[in-house]
């Protein structure tokens, strides 16, 4: 696979597949574009020009290991921006799963004139105090914590310190008022679709409502699953997502 330089100092390995309007396509925590999102960067090779980077720490991008600190997400969508950039991209559907879709949140509400649209699951955009008591509970980290397969993949030298460091993370931005991007969600000038599964338990509806309350063009989509929408209802994605993408894509 390719990989790109970009002015935050960031190397990102990147996936490119495809020919038509670009459309950028953001993984999750412990993903890879390929990992997380491979099904979904085919199905869209079909129509677009999809770019699927690997977030910095993760798979083969750099530097190593991931780290998290406070500002994470808000670095990890100067790298998306700085990616766009290094690749000549001046606009761009933007999708994003979990971690993911907090960053495409923050990347379309810091440079909003650079998005078509923007589509995230199992993301929300504020980190309401409910959130503390799920995110600490020793189960929850056991399923965050990395095997040996993932702390290979990803160069993690210490599963249970990079799993207690992204809680840490979490836990400084619930402590800080919760806003991970709602404070920017009223820039968002690109119409945008929020999906999350009735049975997530990270990610209430309710502080999905409460973002996109804020949004000029915005809409909420529940899916009878869990966290990961695209890989628990296949078809339902599907068709929400290429529905939305086709309304906002511009004539060419």
């Amino acid at each position: 696979m390719p990989y790109v330089d970009i002015a935050t100092g960031a190397r990102l390995e990147y996936i490119e597949a495809g020919s038509g309007p670009p459309l950028i396509a953001l993984h999750g925590m412990l993903g890879t574009a390929r990992r997380h999102l491979g099904r979904v960067m085919d199905w869209l090779a079909a129509d677009y020009h999809v770019y699927g980077p690997s977030l910095r720490g993760y798979g083969e991008s750099r530097p190593k290991p991931r780290d998290f600190p406070p500002d994470f997400y808000q670095r990890d969508a100067a790298d998306v921006l700085a990616f766009m950039d290094a690749l000549g991209i001046e606009q761009a559907h933007l999708l994003g799963y979990s971690d993911g879709g907090e960053v495409a949140l923050i990347a379309a509400g810091t440079q909003p004139a650079r998005f078509f649209s923007v589509a995230v699951w199992g993301a929300v955009g504020y980190f309401g105090p409910a959130l503390r008591e799920v995110i600490t509970a020793p189960a929850h980290i056991r399923r965050i914590m990395p095997g040996p397969t993932l702390m290979s993949l990803h160069g993690i030298p210490d599963g249970e310190a990079f799993a207690r460091q992204w809680v840490g993370a979490v836990l400084h931005v619930i402590d800080s008022g919760g806003d991970v991007s709602l404070s920017t969600a009223d820039q968002i000038t690109a119409p945008l679709l929020m999906m999350l599964g009735r049975q997530d338990g990270l990610n209430p509806a309710a502080y999905a409502e409460r973002y996109l309350a804020r949004v000029a063009d915005g809409r909420l989509a529940l899916f009878d699953c869990g966290h990961a929408v695209h890989d628990e209802d296949w078809e339902g994605f599907r068709r929400e997502v290429g529905a939305f993408l086709e309304a906002h894509t511009p004539p060419t």
